[in-house]
C-alpha cells in the first residue's frame, strides 16, 4: 500500500497545470453508452476513479481506449446490464450506470454503492426519480434490480434533506433523454457537472433545457448518436493547489484554472488574506505570513463546496484566531479531524460545525487518509508542518488527483510516494 512521506516547511513556488474535472468526466463516460456510435471525450484525468469507470464500461461490453487524456468509446456491443459489487464498491459514482443502462437497455442490476444502508440511504432520490419514469425497482442480495418495458416522461422533485442531489439529477437525466414525452426535474442540482452532462447529451442529439438551474426540462428523443466533448478543468484540484500556496505562504500559478467556476472559494481565500489574480489564462494564488480567520458554510453550487471544506480546515488550523466551518451538505464529513489533531491542530466538533483555533505551527506525524478530500487536506497540512509527515492509505487521494506528488514536488515540496 502506497503512502506519502512529506518533509514540511517549504514555500511552494512555480506553476501547476490543472487536470480535467473528475466529477464531470465520470458521468460523461457513462452517458456515452446511451448511443451505439463512437464518442470521444478529451482532457480526461488519469486517476483511479476514471480507470475504474473505464473498466466498468468494459464489463458492460463497451470498448474504451484511453491514451494521453483522450478517451475513445465504442459502445456498440454494450449489452450487459450488471454492475458488479467488486467495481461499484470502489467508487460511489458507479451508480450512474443505473440510469444509463435503463435508458439503453431498459434493464439494470447495479450493486448498492459503498454498502449503503437501506432506509435513509443516499440513493433514495435516484430510485424515486427512476420509478417516476416507469422503472420497476427492487433491492435484493445487495443489488438494485431495475427494469422498464417503457420509460415515460414525468414530473420529478429531487430535493433531499441536505439539498438537491447531483447523482440523482444525473441518473434521471440519462434515463429520461430517450423516454417518451417530457420530463421535468424540479429542484435539480445546479452543479457544473450537470451543466456539462447536459451539453454532452445535447451534442449526442438529446433535448435538455435549463441545466444549471433548479428546473430542467427534457424532451425525449428516440435515438442518440456519438459526440465529442472537452472536459473542463477540475475546480477542486485548482482549489487544492490555491490552498497549498496559502498554507505554505508561497505563490503558485495554476494553469487552466477558471475563476468563475470557484468564486465562493476565491472569495473566502481573499477574505483570509490570500492574494488571487488572473494571470496568463490561469489563476495565481499568493499568501503572506499574516492571514486572517474566516467562517465558512458549505452549500451546493454556487456556494462554498463541501469538497473544499477539509482543505480549508487544514489552512485555517495554521491561521491565528478562531474560524468556524459549518457543513450542511454532508454533516458527518469530519473524519479527517482526528488525524489533523494528531498534527497539533486545535479543532473541536460541535454538531455539524467545526471550531478551528489556529496554532503557531503544525507538527509532522503519521496520519491516515479516510476519504479523498480529507486525505488531500492531510497532505496540505504535511506541507506546512515541522519535520516529517507520513500519510498512509493514499489510494483515497489517488481517486481524484492526477500525479499529486509530482505536481507538488515540481513546485518545491519535499514529498515522495513510497510503496510497501
Amino acid at each position: 500500500m502506497d503512502r506519502f512521506v512529506i518533509n514540511g516547511g517549504r514555500k511552494l513556488e512555480g506553476e501547476i497545470a490543472i487536470s480535467g474535472s473528475k466529477n464531470e468526466a465520470l458521468p460523461l463516460i457513462v452517458a456515452s453508452i446511451l448511443s451505439d456510435d463512437d464518442s470521444v471525450i478529451r482532457n480526461i484525468p488519469n486517476i483511479a476513479d476514471v480507470n475504474a469507470m473505464i473498466l466498468m464500461l468494459e464489463v458492460l461490453g463497451a470498448k474504451p481506449e484511453f491514451n494521453d487524456g483522450i478517451l475513445h468509446i465504442d459502445p456498440s456491443n454494450c449489452n450487459a446490464f450488471e454492475a458488479p459489487y467488486d467495481l461499484v464498491r470502489k467508487m460511489r459514482a458507479s451508480v450512474y450506470v443505473l440510469g444509463a443502462l435503463l435508458g439503453r437497455l431498459g434493464r439494470a442490476r447495479v450493486s448498492l454503492p459503498g454498502g449503503c444502508v437501506i432506509g435513509t440511504r443516499p440513493i433514495d432520490l435516484h430510485l424515486m426519480g427512476l420509478e417516476k419514469l416507469g422503472a420497476h425497482i427492487e433491492i435484493a442480495h445487495g443489488y438494485i434490480e431495475a427494469h422498464a418495458d417503457k420509460l415515460e416522461g414525468a414530473d420529478i422533485y429531487l430535493r433531499g434533506p441536505h439539498g438537491s442531489s447531483v447523482g440523482a439529477t444525473a441518473n434521471v437525466m440519462m434515463a429520461a433523454v430517450k423516454a417518451a414525452g417530457v420530463t421535468i426535474i424540479r429542484e435539480a442540482s445546479c452543479e457544473l457537472q450537470i451543466v456539462e452532462l447536459a451539453k454532452f447529451l445535447n451534442a449526442m442529439g438529446a433535448n435538455v433545457e435549463g441545466a444549471g438551474t433548479p428546473l430542467v426540462t427534457i424532451h425525449g428523443v428516440k435515438e442518440l448518436h456519438g459526440a465529442e466533448h472537452n472536459v473542463i478543468p477540475d475546480r477542486h484540484e485548482a482549489a487544492t493547489y490555491m490552498i497549498a500556496a496559502a498554507i505554505t505562504r508561497g505563490s503558485l500559478l495554476l494553469k487552466n484554472a477558471v475563476a468563475h467556476h470557484m468564486e465562493a472559494v476565491i472569495e473566502k481565500l481573499r477574505e483570509a488574506g490570500v492574494e488571487i489574480v488572473d494571470e496568463n489564462g490561469g489563476i495565481r494564488a499568493t499568501a503572506f505570513e499574516s492571514l486572517q480567520p474566516v467562517d465558512i458554510r458549505t452549500e451546493p453550487h454556487p456556494g462554498f463546496p463541501t469538497d473544499v471544506q477539509s482543505l480549508m480546515m487544514a489552512l485555517l488550523a495554521t491561521v491565528e484566531g478562531t474560524s468556524v466551518i459549518t457543513e450542511t451538505v454532508h454533516p458527518g464529513r469530519f473524519m479527517h479531524v482526528s488525524e489533523l489533531s494528531r498534527m497539533g491542530a486545535n479543532v473541536k466538533i460541535e454538531g455539524n460545525s467545526a471550531v478551528v483555533k489556529g496554532v503557531p505551527q503544525l507538527s509532522g506525524a503519521p496520519v491516515m487518509a479516510s476519504e479523498l478530500r480529507g486525505g488531500a487536506g492531510l497532505v496540505l497540512a504535511g506541507l506546512a508542518a515541522q519535520n516529517q509527515t507520513v500519510v498512509s492509505r493514499i489510494y483515497h487521494v489517488d481517486r481524484g488527483y492526477e500525479n499529486m506528488e509530482k505536481k507538488l514536488a515540481n513546485v518545491g515540496a519535499d514529498i515522495e510516494r513510497v510503496s510497501d
